[in-house]
């Protein structure tokens, strides 16, 4: 298709798009009565406008049912959860007894990093991205220190090539068969938050697979986000928060996946709760912990039936688009329109004012271009904020714009290109 740098093109990709209607299903933010263009769903989503009613239900729930709702009404909420995990599983390519809905991110990584990094011998390094979100950072180097190890002799980080802002696949599987001895644990996030590449999942999970290692992935901006197979990759384990492109609000609960070959190991090691006991006699109240099946075993506090709520209530507009491929063509379609008219925006200046370092590849990414300014780079984002754009910065340098299907049009990111072309003109010139 050639794109064009027009309103009247935008609309029209937006009268063709089967999606365009969704949209309607989501709330955005205002100021001065004007709603702003949102392209910061990775790092938080819209609220959907069904969450008021999903949440009020349950609200309506505790009021009439009190502690009995644990096992009255249309929802009893003991198990709840299992409603959502058949609306999960399609999203991360799993099956719906893999996932479980708990906890929060980081504490689901430490819980799993408990049954699947288990270092012996020589073989107990992790391997992940340099540059990683700071919080899995902090979550692997405590787990290194609790075995007993130094993180700059247990952690293997890789870094992209000199000159070079993004991962090269084949840089991730050197490093892994040059260590091919030592690792443990192959554990990345599946895109970089910094620079939106999505790593080659599959490709990695092999390699860590071929050289005996266990694989685990940090699916926070991958999740709802681009396609994922967990079970067909062979995935390990992974985990993801859910109030980012899916939309489950600030700290939204998170979920899990465990791969179901996993399921009959009796020597993972495991931190053990009331919620992860067998469904059938959990309420025995017996002492000697035996896991209920699949990832609810992992379960350790009782289901977060509000959280819960608030995700349901996405999980289900997910549901009525029926299929995530349709997503991501939109997604790729989004993404390409946006790109196009950050180039546009150069030519215009007759400069390279805007350096994308996200990969160029649609199946090197998802849902999010960084964008680097050659100059005035806060000062013009925060004149796409003034100019009702609301986007995201990241220190020292990078603007990162992520138009989402669900709910941005082509017109969205058409104006947000009119806008950065005006506001960098006249950021420039009064420089």
């Amino acid at each position: 298709m050639n794109l064009e740098n027009t309103l009247a093109f935008a609309k029209r990709q937006d009268e063709a798009d089967e999606l365009r209607d969704f949209r309607n299903q989501f709330l955005f933010p205002k100021h001065e009565d004007q709603n702003f263009i949102y392209l910061c769903g990775n790092s938080l989503g819209l609220q959907p406008k069904v969450t008021k009613e999903v949440m009020s239900h349950q609200l309506d729930n505790w009021a009439n049912y009190a502690v009995e709702g644990w096992f009255d009404g249309n929802e009893p909420w003991m198990f709840y959860h299992k409603e959502l995990k058949k609306l999960i599983a399609p999203i991360v390519g799993a099956l719906p007894v893999e996932v479980c809905p708990m906890n929060t991110l980081t504490v689901n990584l430490h819980l799993l990093m408990v049954s699947f990094y288990q270092p012996k011998g020589k073989r107990f390094k992790i391997i992940m991205e340099g540059g990683a979100f700071p919080s899995d950072q902090y979550a692997i180097e405590s787990q290194v220190k609790f075995h007993g190890y130094e993180p700059d002799q247990a952690i293997i980080e890789v870094f992209p090539r000199k000159g070079e802002d993004v991962l090269r696949t084949e840089d991730i599987i050197i490093k892994i068969k040059e260590n091919k001895d030592e690792i443990a644990l192959v554990l990345f996030g599946g895109i970089n938050y910094y620079t939106g590449q999505w790593y080659d999942m599959e490709a990695i999970t092999k390699a860590g697979h071929e050289i005996g290692a266990i694989v685990g992935w940090d699916l926070a901006h991958a999740a709802g986000n681009v396609p994922v197979k967990l079970h067909d990759w062979g995935v390990d384990f992974a985990c993801w928060c859910s109030y980012k492109y899916q939309n489950s609000g600030p700290g939204g609960i998170s979920g899990i996946f465990v791969h179901e070959k996993h399921f009959s190991n009796q020597d993972l090691n495991r931190f053990a709760g009331w919620w992860g006991y067998q469904e059938n006699k959990r309420f025995k109240m017996e002492k000697g912990f035996i896991p209920e099946s699949g990832a609810d075993g992992w379960q350790v506090s009782c289901t977060q039936v509000m959280p819960m709520a608030l995700y349901h209530a996405s999980l289900q507009i997910f549901n009525q688009v029926g299929s995530f491929e349709k997503l991501r063509n939109k997604s790729i379609a989004l993404t390409n329109y946006l790109e196009f008219t950050i180039n546009e925006v150069n030519k215009s200046l007759g400069t390279n004012q805007y350096t994308i370092i996200t990969p160029q590849d649609p199946a090197s990414r998802g849902a999010q271009l960084s964008i680097i300014a050659s100059q005035n780079g806060k000062q013009i984002f925060d004149g796409l904020m003034e100019n009702h754009i609301l986007g995201d910065w990241r220190e020292p340098n990078v603007i990162r714009l992520s138009p989402v299907p669900l709910y941005n049009s082509f017109e969205d990111v058409f104006l947000t290109g009119q806008a950065l072309l005006a506001i960098t003109k006249k950021i420039l010139k009064s420089s």
